[in-house]
């Protein structure tokens, strides 16, 4: 049997910098996601947050930390998150 590749898409929200942290969280707790990719309003990426099986809690805490001083920074911003396509 062959083996299958995994395969994966992407998705950019648009959000303020207010709901970053937010917006974060419930896609962490997802679960399906890989990577969430935080990009200001010139499509600069900021910050980008590898997800793997297990990565949650204390773990996720210093990135949050991150994502609160840089919310502090953004009016606008767009995630890109690259899902597990089923």
């Amino acid at each position: 049997m062959p083996m299958s590749e995994d395969r994966y898409r992407t998705e950019e929200l648009s959000i303020s910098g207010e709901k970053l942290i937010a917006t974060v969280k419930e896609l962490v707790h997802q679960g399906n996601i890989r990577r969430i990719t935080i990009k200001n309003r010139e499509g600069t990426s900021l910050l980008e947050i590898p997800l793997t099986f297990g990565v949650v809690g204390t773990l996720l805490l210093p990135t949050l930390a991150a994502l609160g001083a840089l919310a502090a920074l953004l009016t606008q911003c767009t995630i890109v998150v690259e899902r597990l396509d089923d």
